[in-house]
């Protein structure tokens, strides 16, 4: 396999699909904000075949990826903002800026040094985005928090850590994981108290603080609620497959089944899966 040749050639069909008049008209079409919702569905089932250990279609789902950051990167191109090269070039250089431990002089390779210099790296960052805008060093910056950088189109519970993860950098953080149950517990009360008033609104949003501490419980065992969520996902749906299979061998389906034989099927499926089954 040639790098080289292979990358240039997937540049060379983007093109070609983004030729007007002779390119495809639904390429055509597509701007940065109409292809966003496919990079990210693409970097989601880069995650899926990892999760489920399939090195085949993560070998496909990664060469999906790697054509959405080509079509952005075309798009620029078309906009003569950036290109591909430009991309990789400014990948490569912050790779070899953040890492100067590996690649520069430094010798003190220390957790401590090294997390001490990432701060000074991403400050120095900041100043070289704000000079590529075009915005003076002396030039007024608008108020930001420490939480402003948090991207808001992260998935709900991936910005929930990130949050939690930037304020406990500063002491806003329970000490331990026994602490951030005792707030599971005080929420899901709040929620037990707004479903016997009636209240479904203020029930709503008690179950958004739910979620949020769940996912700072995960953090603080060092989890990721997305994983650890798209895994239950997959047993459930494996779960009530099984159901459906043991319903079918009846000629019967769930809808005919009551929620006790359901539920009783769920319980053989559970116990096959402790047995390996």
């Amino acid at each position: 396999m040639e790098n080289s040749r292979d990358i240039l050639r997937l540049l060379e069909i983007m093109a070609a699909l983004r030729t007007p008049d002779t390119g495809c008209p639904w390429d055509l079409e597509q701007d940065f904000a109409s292809i966003a919702p496919y990079t990210i569905e693409e970097a989601y089932e880069v995650a899926d075949a990892i999760a489920r250990g399939d090195l085949v279609d993560l070998k496909d789902e990664l060469g999906d990826l790697l054509l959405q950051v080509v079509y952005h990167a075309r798009i620029a191109e078309e906009k003569q903002a950036f290109d591909f090269g430009s991309v990789v070039e400014a990948i490569n250089a912050k790779m070899i800026r953040r890492h100067p431990h590996v690649f520069g002089s430094r010798s003190d390779r220390s957790a401590e040094a090294i997390k001490a210099r990432w701060a000074e790296i991403k400050a120095e960052e900041k100043a070289m985005r704000r000079a590529a805008r075009g915005e003076s060093a002396d030039q007024p910056v608008e108020p930001s928090g420490l939480l402003s950088d948090v991207p808001l189109a992260l998935p709900g519970l991936t910005r929930a850590v990130k949050l939690q993860s930037k304020a406990s950098t500063v002491g806003c953080d329970w000490n331990d994981p026994g602490a951030v149950l005792a707030k599971i517990r005080e929420e899901t009360e709040e929620i037990e108290a707004a479903l016997a008033e009636g209240d479904s609104v203020g029930a709503r949003a008690e179950i958004g603080d739910l979620l949020f501490a769940i996912a700072n419980l995960a953090r603080h065992l060092d989890g990721d609620p997305e994983s650890a969520i798209r895994q239950t996902n997959a047993k459930f749906e494996s779960r009530f497959a099984f159901i459906e299979a043991e319903l079918a061998r009846q000629d019967r389906t769930p809808a005919q089944a009551t929620l006790a034989e359901m539920d009783a099927l769920w319980d053989a499926a559970k116990l096959r899966e402790k047995q390996g089954g």
